[in-house]
């Protein structure tokens, strides 16, 4: 009986609508995919070079709070920006933008003594357009596609940026210990002409009806926005704890000469998204539960198991086999935070709650790295610094559960008729106005 059968696999089957029903997103999914596989070689191969250069765990670290300086400023006007003019316009100009400064990376890497400081610039200045562009990436997904494949489309975003992560980092290894980083940085620049195809054939995406202007008052409504919502609250506290105790991404350089030298930088990297794909190819299941902030949690703390796990292994494949159970929980985290985010948030804040957004997932990370970097050069060494960064993360992850009661209890059903009520209520009296 085939139709037996087959339902179980459907219930776990990955949701392809979104590609079939929707052109722009398809153009989108693609040239994201092609994009992000380059920009995870660069993103392996700046900290090996400040590595490589300093042999020093801080200064590696120091990446991310240059990345962290900029990013915090950026990301409100990139949301601002992404409420008021054309979000596909935004976020192909950032595309162009981050093309330039990849190729200062090749030159610099070209150069004879290739400079540290300018490593450390061109880091800052990519996490500025990063701030400007996210927002409108984020912002503008939502209204290629229909509603109820929602949770289906971050699901496939979330799969074209693991098969980046995937490809990316084990390529940028193979590289790096084969040929001259210039070439390196070459490969990435190459992966921006797709992109910025993909993105010139996108339909335009407007901003909403009577759109605030840029502002601070549009950035302060934003935030009391934000702040009123306690299921958002939740899913922006929970990640920057995971990400501030548990990222130990600083110290794979370190942590890759004890298991058998740069060949396995590469493998390090990719083996969270080797779970984060299985997790979403198996995400099936995500579209029949409900209590997403629950779920946000559970995730959260087999995350920091995960990163335990990491921290005390001594040999390659169980380091491996630990970072990939780790990423699958972050998938599973980050699926039911997009979920709430883009079923939630009404559309004409979509661009500033995106900016919001993105400081969530991106300051735990870059301050992860500092701490990791930080605890790395005490008497616990690298290992001890990761496997603590995951204890503290599953007992931050306990504190916010018990702080955060409406989080814990939150039903999407009743985000999306709450979101559905403020649109109807924003059309309406942009009607008025006109």
């Amino acid at each position: 009986m085939p139709g037996v059968t087959d339902r179980p696999r459907r219930r776990w089957a990955l949701d392809l609508t979104p590609l079939r029903t929707s052109r722009d997103f398809r153009l989108v999914f693609f040239g994201g995919a092609v994009s992000g596989f380059g920009s995870f070689i660069t993103y392996v191969t700046i900290p090996y070079q400040v590595a490589k250069l300093t042999d020093d765990p801080l200064m590696v670290g120091l990446i991310g709070v240059c990345e962290l300086v900029p990013l915090l400023f950026m990301a409100f006007v990139g949301g601002a920006l992404a409420d008021f003019l054309d979000r596909r316009l935004l976020v192909r100009g950032g595309e162009l933008a981050l093309a330039a400064l990849c190729g200062v990376l090749l030159i610099n890497a070209l150069s004879d003594r290739p400079h540290l400081w300018l490593l450390f610039v061109v880091a800052a200045l990519t996490a500025a357009v990063d701030g400007l562009q996210r927002p409108a990436l984020e912002a503008m997904l939502p209204r290629l596609v229909q509603p109820t494949e929602l949770p289906a489309t971050m699901t496939l975003r979330s799969l074209g940026m693991q098969i980046a992560q995937l490809g990316g980092p084990a390529l940028a290894g193979i590289l790096i210990a084969t040929v001259d980083l210039a070439w390196v940085y070459a490969f990435d620049l190459a992966t921006f002409a797709v992109s910025v195809a993909c993105l010139t054939l996108v339909k335009a995406v407007p901003p909403p009806p009577a759109a605030d202007r840029p502002s601070l008052r549009a950035v302060v409504t934003g935030l009391r926005y934000a702040r009123s919502r306690p299921e958002l609250l939740g899913t922006y506290l929970v990640d920057i704890n995971a990400m501030f105790f548990g990222m130990p991404q600083a110290l794979y350089p370190f942590l890759a000469n004890q298991l058998g030298g740069p060949k396995v930088l590469g493998l390090l990297y990719a083996a969270p998204a080797v779970g984060s794909m299985l997790a979403t190819l198996g995400s099936g299941w995500t579209n029949r539960v409900h209590r997403h902030g629950l779920m946000v949690l559970i995730a959260a703390a087999l995350w920091g198991a995960g990163i335990i796990g990491v921290g005390l292994s001594n040999t390659l494949w169980l380091t491996l086999a630990c970072l990939a159970f780790a990423g699958a929980a972050d998938m599973v985290s980050g699926i039911f935070r997009m979920i709430i985010w883009s079923q939630t948030i009404p559309d004409h804040l979509r661009g500033r709650l995106a900016g919001i957004e993105m400081l969530s997932y991106t300051t735990g990370p870059l301050l992860g790295q500092l701490r990791s970097g930080l605890m790395a050069r005490t008497r616990l060494g690298v290992g001890g610094s990761i496997w603590v960064g995951g204890v503290l993360c599953i007992a931050g992850t306990a504190a916010l559960a018990a702080a955060l009661p409406k989080f814990v209890r939150y039903n999407g059903e009743q985000g999306m008729a709450q979101k559905k009520a403020e649109d109807d209520a924003w059309a309406a009296a942009a009607g008025g106005r006109s």
